[in-house]
């Protein structure tokens, strides 16, 4: 399946999406509102400095449902584990939200996966 370019500028337009996890003990799913990113072209997913529920489902299973505008997308998650690119990636966002605090913060304890489209 390929996204639709009306998918897509859904997801454009919306930051706020909702994804479906499945659970990485439970192996049920999972339903979250939470903030989709811009950078490089690429759409991320990340959050303040802390563990997620979200996170470590999809380090488990990365495979997962991205709902927005009414379109609901199979799509996969990247983790992001290597600092440089966690470095470029959060370059890219973290200076654009003003109650964002500190980059360094953010590079080593938030989650970070790319959302890989079809």
């Amino acid at each position: 399946m390929t996204v639709t370019e009306e998918a897509r500028q859904a997801l454009d337009r919306h930051r706020t999406v909702e994804i479906t996890t499945i659970g990485r003990r439970s192996g049920q799913p999972r339903r979250i509102e939470t903030w989709r990113y811009r950078a490089g072209g690429r759409y991320w997913l990340t959050g303040s400095p802390g563990t997620r529920d979200w996170y470590a489902n999809l380090t488990a299973h990365p495979g997962f449902t991205l709902h927005v505008e009414g379109h609901d997308l199979p799509v996969r998650a990247r983790v992001v584990t290597d600092p440089d690119e966690r470095a470029w990636v959060f370059g890219e966002i973290v200076p654009g939200l003003d109650w964002a605090g500190n980059l360094e913060s953010w590079i080593d304890g938030s989650p970070l996966v790319e959302i890989e489209l079809p």
